[in-house]
């Protein structure tokens, strides 16, 4: 299971926004003062999958096959922002679940709600055959399912922008990775990978 931004195999990912950032306008943004030449073709080629359908259709990959994961997982408060915005399929290109206790059924049917421990059904989708399975939040979730995670993605932007959300909340047990892979991208962004470390 891979976590992302943090991504964890299960993997979750999104970067911190910032008040100097402007809003989203028509086109697609992702951040876009550190979308350097050489991180935007990082992303599209390493990340595809877990790139929203809409961002995918904006740059023209809608089309591009995961290779990485095929089944996102989150819970419901990750999930709402984008419904908020008629967005209810927000990763079309992969399986889609959300944990929640009190959203009974999704508004799309591409996406299936679920209120099953997440522990437990994360241990029966890791044993299905297919790609990677993508945490993509929130910080409760990933809580749960750190016994589970195999590899996180740890995307870093040269910001500071105060509180924010930890990547877990979960009772202090610690759980040893070791680094696999780094990347330093020309705008001081930073893309860590880190790997379960074997008992």
């Amino acid at each position: 299971m891979n976590g992302c931004g943090c991504a964890s195999s299960l993997t979750s990912s999104a970067p911190p926004s910032t008040a100097a950032s402007p809003p989203p306008g028509g086109d697609f943004d992702f951040f876009t003062p550190h979308i350097t030449e050489d991180y935007l073709p990082f992303l599209t080629t390493e990340f595809a999958d877990a790139l929203p359908t809409p961002g995918r259709a904006a740059l023209g990959i809608a089309d591009t096959p995961n290779t990485r994961f095929d089944t996102v997982v989150m819970g419901r408060g990750t999930y709402d922002p984008g419904l908020a915005m008629g967005l209810t399929s927000p990763y079309a290109q992969l399986r889609q679940i959300v944990f929640s206790g009190s959203l009974a059924t999704g508004p799309d049917p591409a996406v299936e709600v679920t209120d099953e421990d997440p522990l437990t059904l994360v241990r029966k989708l890791k044993q299905e055959d297919g790609l990677g399975i993508w945490l993509c939040g929130g910080a409760d979730l990933a809580g749960q399912l750190l016994p589970e995670i195999d590899e996180l993605i740890v995307k870093q932007y040269p910001i500071v922008a105060g509180t924010g959300i930890p990547l877990f909340r979960a009772d202090f047990s610690p759980y040893t990775f070791r680094l696999a892979d780094s990347r330093v991208f020309e705008g001081g962004n930073v893309v860590l990978t880190y790997a379960k470390a074997s008992d």
